[in-house]
């Protein structure tokens, strides 16, 4: 199987039946496809070949899924460029991949205006202005129809990129189906008419969701970027049953006072991922929504490894602590600790995560070093330090290079984050390693509350204290209003907040 032809079948079967929601506009399965098959020839038309990279510079909307089917119908490779990213991250992705074409968004071509004259195999720009409904139909709806293998690439996505440049992660149509089939193996079944939501990029995670919605019937409902009061509104309108939300998203929507006196009774999923979520997130957002909660982990590399449903994710367990963890692998998934020298490490001890799955890639696209470094003996290494239990719960304690070394103790940003959040005040905190003369590094704890008056710097280092220990407690406190730095894909841009305090500091990990 294929993606192109798991899209034309259920095209077929729910032909009626609804299928894309973009604010005022809808779309039936029969009018979605054929506006996809427009597109697939309209690049066809270019003189595209099945096999060439194609990229797409957009921000969420209607047209969206346009090129998610057109790119495919027409056996392209499909290389989503981040909205969020800026020219030099645009050329690097659509150079790597020698991209021949790239469709973006009239709001977003200043982003790459000109760069058609410095990448020698980019040779077409499709700006989708006020003239594209004009073009795309005046294009063919003939189905173009070329031959697709399963081992064939799908698509080539980017990593977000917080250490260097960002590295093409390239997956075939097998591997892009197994992810989907994996990705809702515990979630309750998507009904023909199911709509779920995407306020997160499609580009990114929430991508992920279409497909399977799709091939069950299901109504893809598409919003332009996350507003709590709008997406409630849409919650409560549209009757939404699935949705994908990294955890600062969640967090503010339970904040909201907008949810007092809903209900939500059609929500199937909440689905948290891309980044850990707090503990008093997870509370707060089940106090709200109900027992709908979904927390998975994976990267865009091997994805997923691991998922965890409500009944799980509350449930007392003797010997494990499921309210922390990101809950167990997979039945079709393996997920393994090892130690600095690839050596598996038992129950209860900290160190690398690996992990291995049908759904992870074979090789990174034309960067041998980064494919000998991670994929060793069929694993994936993460760069995410963990520990697995005796009952198979995986926790997840950082990432390497985020960990912090302060007189010797190793302490990992995330679960400061987590005490600190529990702190009624909080919206969001990001906890950073600083230089310090006696220590080496000490953790700075930046807390992002609606009114500095309602927290103190004295009770953020008390309560990490009294929850953690003495020794994990911040060595500076920074209060704001201003959200925290975010990477190209939502999450918390820890290496951008800690930059400025290592300038001109040539060891960027202290030493006591």
């Amino acid at each position: 199987m294929d993606v192109r032809t798991l899209l034309r079948r259920s095209a077929e079967f729910h032909a009626a039946r609804e299928a894309v929601t973009f604010r005022d506009r809808r779309f039936s399965f029969a009018e979605a496809w054929q506006r996809g098959l427009q597109m697939a020839n309209g690049l066809g038309a270019l003189g595209l070949k099945p096999g060439d990279r194609v990229a797409i510079l957009e921000e969420n909307c209607a047209e969206t899924v346009d090129f998610f089917v057109g790119a495919v119908a027409a056996g392209l490779v499909r290389v989503p460029l981040y909205a969020r990213n800026r020219r030099k991250s645009h050329a690097h992705m659509l150079n790597l991949t020698r991209c021949r074409a790239v469709v973006v968004n009239a709001s977003l071509h200043h982003e790459i205006d000109g760069l058609i004259d410095e990448l020698p195999d980019l040779e077409h720009v499709l700006v989708r202005d006020d003239g594209y409904e004009n073009w795309l139909e005046a294009q063919s709806t003939e189905d173009p129809d070329p031959a697709i293998d399963p081992d064939d690439l799908y698509y080539i996505r980017f990593t977000g990129g917080t250490t260097g440049m960002p590295k093409g992660v390239p997956t075939t149509h097998r591997q892009f189906l197994c992810q989907g089939r994996d990705w809702f193996y515990t979630w309750p079944s998507v009904q023909p008419g199911d709509p779920v939501l995407h306020v997160a990029p499609i580009s990114h995670a929430s991508g992920l969701l279409m497909l399977p919605a799709w091939a069950a019937g299901g109504r893809n409902v598409i919003e332009p970027g996350f507003d709590p009061e709008t997406v409630l509104e849409k919650m409560t309108q549209e009757e939404i049953a699935f949705m994908f939300l990294p955890p600062t998203a969640i967090r503010a929507l339970s904040q909201d006072p907008a949810t007092e006196g809903r209900e939500f009774p059609d929500l199937k999923v909440l689905m948290s991922a891309a980044a850990p979520i707090a503990e008093d997130t997870i509370r707060m957002a089940r106090s709200v929504f109900g027992d709908v909660l979904y927390q998975g982990y994976g990267q865009s590399e091997c994805f997923p490894l691991t998922m965890m449903g409500p009944e799980e994710w509350f449930a007392d367990v003797a010997g494990s602590e499921p309210l922390r963890s990101c809950g167990r692998p997979l039945p079709l998934c393996d997920v393994a600790i090892w130690d600095a020298d690839n050596n598996p490490l038992k129950p209860g001890e900290e160190g690398e995560i690996v992990g291995r799955c049908d759904g992870q890639i074979d090789f990174f696209w034309e960067n041998e070093e980064e494919t000998r470094e991670r994929l060793v003996d069929g694993w994936m290494k993460t760069g995410d330090v963990g520990m697995l239990d005796a009952n198979g719960y995986l926790y997840v304690l950082d990432r390497q290079h985020d960990m912090i070394i302060s007189g010797g103790f190793n302490l990992y940003p995330n679960e400061l984050e987590n005490a600190i959040s529990e702190h009624p005040a909080v919206i969001e905190a990001a906890v950073v390693g600083i230089p310090h003369e006696k220590w080496g590094e000490t953790p700075l704890a930046v807390v992002v509350v609606r009114d500095p008056a309602d927290i103190t710097e004295e009770e953020v280092i008390d309560l990490v204290s009294q929850r953690l220990g003495s020794y994990k407690k911040p060595g500076a406190v920074r209060i704001e209003t201003e959200p925290l730095l975010k990477t190209v894909v939502g999450k918390v841009d820890r290496k951008k907040i800690r930059e400025p305090y290592w300038a001109g500091v040539a060891r960027r990990v202290g030493g006591a």
